[in-house]
């Protein structure tokens, strides 16, 4: 664990929380996706994916969540959820539905990964 100077407890706990919240809509999200629930078949024809487009998508997004929870390859993890919620605010962009839900989601992947890994303030600090 980082030194107390580098990374305060409150702000490593805080960015816990704040990475559980998608972390666990997306493994709600891929559950839906890998068991066929009849949102998701109903969800990815509006949306005009084939139903067998519904296994792919919820693996890519089960693994880029399960990189995203190894400490060691979360960065990594971020990245594929940045393009994996890119994909889903376009999504929601040409079919008319809100984008606020892709992009908070991704939002709170990055913020919370901000605040529970020390040498990512270091590369990107908010301030010197």
């Amino acid at each position: 664990m980082q030194s107390e100077s580098t990374n305060p407890k409150w702000m490593f706990w805080a960015g816990c929380v704040l990475s559980a919240l998608p972390v666990l809509m997306l493994l709600m999200s891929a559950y839906f996706k890998l068991s066929k629930a009849d949102q998701a078949v109903e969800g990815f024809a509006k949306m005009g994916y084939p139903e067998s487009a519904l296994l792919w998508i919820g693996i890519a997004e089960l693994a880029s969540t399960v990189v995203y929870v190894i400490p060691r390859t979360a960065v990594l993890g971020a990245i594929l959820l940045t393009g994996y919620l890119g994909g889903a605010t376009d999504v929601h962009v040409r079919t008319g539905e809100p984008i606020w839900i892709p992009v908070a989601v991704g939002g709170l992947v990055w913020l919370g990964l901000y605040l529970r890994d020390a040498r990512l303030r270091q590369l990107l600090p908010l301030r010197q």
